[in-house]
């Protein structure tokens, strides 16, 4: 059976892809973060930073990272599975694992036109704001208010 699902790509894959559709005159959004016990919230964000260009890259931290980010014992479900429940929405064009502490590096190689971040910020307070500026592109905010979480999905089960 052929899947529908996108692309994983490594770094270089994943610079081939970019110019590929750079040059078909496509626009790029970049999303990025866990998606450890993917919910709805992922999903919303997903389908409103879709919105801002052509094709939709999302960058999932690797399960190193993951950790420093969430602590001992997460992610529960490990970054090639996590990547693989991003590329199967449809809304997500291509898909990468990322082990750099931060998403700035994968920024400064693809230059997308919009990155693109949860509602836990504002485009004021997005981490990345000044390297994105740096290269001529702009941040966006998207998504529903933060009212869904993994940690506190976890939190709910454990206490049940």
């Amino acid at each position: 059976m052929k899947s529908s699902a996108a692309p994983i790509l490594n770094r270089a894959e994943l610079l081939s892809a970019i110019e590929r559709s750079r040059s078909a005159g496509l626009t790029i959004a970049l999303a990025n973060g866990c998606f450890d016990l993917f919910h709805v919230g992922h999903l919303r964000y997903l389908i409103g930073a879709a919105q801002f260009a052509d094709v939709l890259v999302v960058a999932v931290n690797s399960d190193a990272q993951a950790r420093k980010l969430k602590g001992e014992g997460r992610p529960y479900i490990n970054e090639a599975e996590r990547a693989e429940i991003v590329a199967s929405v449809r809304v997500v064009d291509l898909v990468t694992v990322f082990d750099e502490a931060t998403v700035e590096e994968i920024l400064l190689a693809v230059k997308p036109e919009f990155h693109v971040k949860g509602t836990d910020y504002t485009v004021d307070t997005v981490p990345e704001r000044e390297v994105v500026l740096s290269y001529g592109g702009r941040v966006a905010i998207a998504g529903d208010p933060k009212d869904h979480s993994s940690t506190e999905l976890i939190e709910r089960i454990a206490e049940r």
